[in-house]
């Protein structure tokens, strides 16, 4: 999903067509470190997952998953990958702002450089939050408004090039009001040389708990 007029599914069913991986077929570093936290049988939910790297890698940990994209190109490589690597997962395609979320049915959200424009970031991130059960977690990672900076500095790739989709801690915190603030910090983090984010990024990492449970 995405706010540029042609970031359509049409866009990204092209993008996902080639054979290889268009962002690796291996997780993001941020929810591997999350590791400690999940337990087998936990039910997970990865919106805008695209060809389901990281939902294969929660089903590999013994989570129950559910993977959804706009591209049902990206979705079927998530199962196929999924098929590799001798899990399962449940994909779908949907567009997450016309889809009917799911309400307190997962113990793990897990966000993943998933950019809303900002008529639509509240309710989504909100629609997030109401998915997981009472104790649930909600892991992001995002770009944060530096990363327009990093582009010239560094020559950084990756995040959208205008700064309302891009995610500050102030934000994070005001449409996460209602959970608890597991952790919240402002990092940087060198993409490497290879794919379509590259170089030092500026990025915001976040874990936040849905109130009303114990752990």
């Amino acid at each position: 999903m995405s706010d540029f007029s042609t970031h359509t599914k049409h866009f990204w069913d092209e993008r996902y067509q080639a054979d290889t991986f268009l962002y690796g077929a291996i997780p993001n570093d941020y929810l591997v470190a999350q590791r400690p936290r999940f337990r087998s049988g936990m039910h997970a939910l990865v919106p805008g997952d695209g060809e389901g790297r990281n939902g294969v890698w929660l089903a590999e940990q013994g989570l129950h998953v559910v993977t959804v994209d706009l591209s049902d190109v990206g979705q079927r490589k998530a199962q196929q990958l999924a098929a590799q690597r001798g899990v399962e997962l449940t994909a779908l395609q949907a567009d997450l702002t016309r889809w009917t979320w799911p309400v307190s049915e997962f113990d793990v959200v897990a966000s993943i450089f998933l950019h809303l424009p900002p008529s639509v970031r509240q309710e989504m991130h909100q629609a997030m939050l109401k998915a997981l059960r009472p104790g649930g977690l909600l892991i992001i990672e995002a770009f944060r408004p530096e990363q327009l900076q990093y582009r010239e500095k560094y020559g950084s790739s990756g995040g959208p090039p205008k700064e309302e989709m891009l995610f500050s801690a102030e934000m994070l915190r005001a449409d996460f009001a209602d959970a608890e603030e597991i952790e919240l910090a402002a990092v940087d983090v060198d993409m490497g040389a290879h794919g379509p984010h590259r170089g030092l990024t500026a990025v915001i990492h976040g874990v936040f708990r849905r109130s009303g449970g114990d752990t």
